[in-house]
């Protein structure tokens, strides 16, 4: 078998072809059929010269000021590349070819593939944007939200939950209440042998206080233009914790200015249009406000979301953290709820937090409800920091 006869390597050179676009047309051969449409859509994007389109041209970023063109565009990498592709792509075009105005026009919301980067430019246009295309906007958010609930609302639950539940364990439990397994492990000491069994001399089990509330919990979240993703994973676990009658959930948003956003949370996508991502940054005039939130320190977990570039009164912001601690007040600092990592972040303020003992770092969704659980038992938060930045 010849080197081109290999299936192997044609699937190499095919790839290749895609990759390099018209210049390697001389020695990889002209794509044909669904590869020149495919070979298009990506000249269009991402190569200069020529006008992208049809086979073996010389790509070009040819999607210019057309709203009907860019729709078309969009409908053909929907139809030629996976998800995950289509949404790295709507992103680089965003960035690269300023299509954010043509956002605006409802025909193009219908043809884009929704996710959080694009719920996140949504919102950053929420105060420009036309009455025709709000409702175009709020069905692509409506269905990336529903879908975040479907990924995190279980997890959440079952983690937020059981951490209330072993939180409120007590040592002379009804006999409905005990906890078994618990009680057991904690009398094994006392295993009776002849009689194969063992005689608890301390029961534990769980208290009745399911319809209590038992913590309340602040999510305060900087809405500056870099974290978007967060504010809208933010307003999603906001709105599952609040549906938990045993947590008493509040929600405030801040840039240079603060919103209140608790009395929305019944709706997480009326919360992230409560938004309006972009502006400066007051953090110390926003953990301010959410002091006056907390009732019952020792019962109380502050969660700051947010890059630490602050622009208000730094002394007077780390006092306030140094405050609350002091309090009994359970502090964490996330420098982004998101899947990317942590961003760009004031590393001299974070270092300030760590020294009063505050762990700042990034947390992805899917480990966001182990950190509540965590924060409810009143487990150490930095060792809980450290294993999540374990490789």
């Amino acid at each position: 078998m010849t080197d081109i006869e290999d299936p192997a390597r044609r699937e190499r050179l095919r790839r290749w072809r895609l990759v390099l676009g018209g210049p390697a047309q001389d020695s990889l051969g002209t794509a044909q059929g669904r590869d020149a449409a495919m070979d298009a859509a990506l000249s269009a994007l991402y190569d200069s010269g020529g006008d992208g389109e049809g086979p073996g041209t010389s790509r070009s970023a040819g999607l210019g000021g057309s709203a009907p063109k860019v729709a078309r565009w969009l409908g053909d990498i929907r139809e030629y590349f996976p998800s995950t592709v289509v949404q790295v792509m709507q992103a680089d075009a965003i960035e690269r070819l300023d299509l954010t105005r043509l956002l605006l026009e409802p025909e193009m919301l219908d043809a884009v593939e929704p996710n959080v980067h694009l719920v996140g430019t949504l919102l950053s246009l929420n105060a420009v944007m036309p009455e025709r295309t709000k409702d175009a906007a709020r069905q692509v958010v409506r269905k990336v939200v529903a879908e975040l609930e479907r990924r995190i609302s279980q997890h959440t639950r079952a983690a937020v939950s059981g951490a209330l539940n072993r939180a409120a364990r007590i040592s002379r439990p009804r006999h409905a209440d005990i906890d078994w397994d618990r009680t057991i492990r904690a009398n094994l000491k006392h295993y009776q042998a002849e009689h194969r069994t063992v005689i608890p001399e301390r029961l534990i089990g769980y208290g009745r206080r399911a319809t209590a509330i038992q913590r309340d919990v602040v999510l305060c979240v900087d809405q500056s233009g870099s974290m978007a993703a967060s504010v809208v994973f933010s307003g999603v676990f906001a709105a599952v914790l609040a549906s938990m009658r045993s947590l008493r959930t509040s929600l405030v948003v801040f840039d240079t200015s603060v919103v209140d956003l608790t009395d929305q949370l019944s709706d997480p996508v009326e919360v992230l249009f409560g938004t309006q991502l972009g502006g400066g940054t007051d953090i110390n005039r926003a953990i301010g406000y959410s002091q006056q939130l907390i009732t019952r320190p020792r019962d109380s977990i502050f969660v700051l979301i947010s890059d630490l570039y602050e622009g208000g009164v730094r002394e007077q912001m780390l006092r306030r953290v140094a405050e609350m601690t002091a309090a009994g007040v359970q502090v964490v600092v996330l420098l982004a709820l998101s899947d990317e990592g942590a961003p760009a972040y004031d590393h001299e303020n974070a270092a300030a937090l760590a020294a009063l003992g505050v762990p700042a770092f990034a947390c992805t969704p899917d480990a966001f409800p182990d950190l509540m659980a965590a924060a409810i038992e009143r487990r150490d938060l930095m060792a809980f920091a450290a294993r999540l930045a374990e490789p």
